[in-house]
């Protein structure tokens, strides 16, 4: 009998547009490797899909952010038994924690900006903080609500904005350099790519739109760099207990010091996307990534 997937794009958060893009992209994959496919688009409608969601073999989880990233989709689905794609409940929430997973990889001497967690409501004084730094939400992805704050006067700008879209934001230490990242397919690590887009901030537009930002896969790093961010992104991955397939983000300074930013544990896939990026380089198309990650979750790879 041939096994039934259901790709499940949509969700309520503000990266529901992106979540679409990579679900349709996604269940054009399975119908071309020949899997019997339902693609399952909802907003905070999930418990109306679930009968459809008991019945098939697997959930690929093409959602972004919000309940689909933070570990509430995947709880519910190892509560009922459903098997999906991604990493666990735990894992997820760890990862969506911006502050949580910087604590972690901090503990073992993983370099990661200096920050300060803030919650709504709490007195700000913006001259304790050094100038450029990053004002984001603790909880969000695709650089939603971030800030690079160049000066005092943007600063209550930035953080009304961050406060728009999370009750807990972070003043982070601005990293001077280069934007890389590291994706992992299982326990492979794929090529490191360096990311130049065409605004000063790697933002929603650049990452999204077709031109706005050059990539450079591999990136041009020596191999002892390379190496390391490549074990750094590694050691991180096992840290978190992730499984099937990440993106590790970095900032490179100009003394070739690597940081960790954060780990995302569903990472785009869309055309545009950094993961199928990287995968390509290393020779595999994207119908062939895609089927490694539906093997790794059925527990065939």
């Amino acid at each position: 009998m041939n096994t039934t997937i259901a790709v499940l794009m949509g969700g309520p958060s503000s990266e529901r547009d992106v979540s679409i893009n990579s679900g349709k992209a996604m269940f054009t994959a399975c119908e071309s490797l020949g899997y019997d496919t339902i693609l399952i688009e909802f907003e905070d409608d999930i418990l109306s899909h679930l009968d459809t969601l008991n019945r098939v073999d697997l959930v690929l989880i093409a959602l972004h952010g919000g309940i689909g990233e933070n570990g509430r989709i995947q709880g519910m689905f190892e509560s009922l038994g459903i098997r999906y794609t991604g990493s666990d409940a735990l894992s997820s929430a760890i990862c969506m924690d911006k502050h949580i997973s910087k604590l972690l990889a901090e503990d073992v001497g993983i370099s990661t900006p200096k920050w300060k967690r803030i919650r709504k409501g709490k007195t700000i004084n913006k001259f304790e903080y050094a100038l450029p730094c990053v004002i984001k939400p603790n909880s969000q992805g695709s650089t939603i609500g971030l800030t690079i704050v160049n000066e005092e006067s943007n600063f209550d700008f930035a953080i009304k904005k961050a406060f728009e879209y999370d009750d807990e934001i972070l003043i982070e230490q601005f990293i001077d350099g280069k934007e890389i990242t590291v994706s992992i397919v299982g326990n492979e690590v794929l090529p490191i790519i360096e990311i130049k887009p065409s605004h000063d901030l790697y933002d929603y537009e650049c990452k999204y739109t077709k031109g706005m930002t050059e990539y450079i896969c591999p990136a041009e790093l020596d191999e002892i760099l390379t190496n390391k961010i490549q074990q750094t992104a590694l050691e991180i991955y096992k840290l978190f207990k992730c499984r099937h397939y990440v993106r590790v983000d970095f900032r490179l300074d100009k003394n070739d010091q690597h940081w960790f930013l954060e780990l995302n544990t569903l990472p785009g896939m869309t055309d545009t996307s950094l993961v199928p990026k990287a995968a390509a380089v290393r020779g595999n198309t994207f119908e062939q990534l895609v089927d490694s990650i539906i093997q790794q979750a059925l527990g065939t790879e």
